[in-house]
């Protein structure tokens, strides 16, 4: 079980994990886990978060709405990325890695 799913696990209506939400939008599920970690970066900067996050993953702004709505709204991205950034640089994505690694035995 990813970090992820743990997470949305704890968000009310939200899918039980990310192979769940994936399988919902009709896209892959390590898709689907970069998305939410993009967008819960994205939501911290200023501009669109969808939008943003678009550009960054190359996924259709209609399917990144989708994955928005499907874990509880725009308020739920801000848990996302405070759960995930751990060292508070605004950026989740280095961190997931880090806690990848350390699953792994790689730090």
């Amino acid at each position: 079980m990813s970090l992820l799913d743990g997470i949305l696990k704890n968000i009310g209506g939200a899918p039980d994990d990310v192979a769940n939400l994936a399988a919902k939008i009709g896209i892959d599920p390590a898709m689907a886990e970069k998305a939410i970690a993009v967008l819960g970066k994205t939501h911290q900067q200023d501009g669109d978060t969808v939008d943003l996050a678009a550009a960054e993953t190359g996924l259709d702004s209609g399917v990144l709405s989708q994955i928005v709505e499907q874990i509880g709204g725009e308020g739920s991205l801000s848990s996302f990325a405070s759960m995930l950034d751990s060292d508070g640089d605004g950026n989740p994505l280095n961190d997931i890695a880090g806690m990848a690694a350390g699953l792994f035995g790689k730090k």
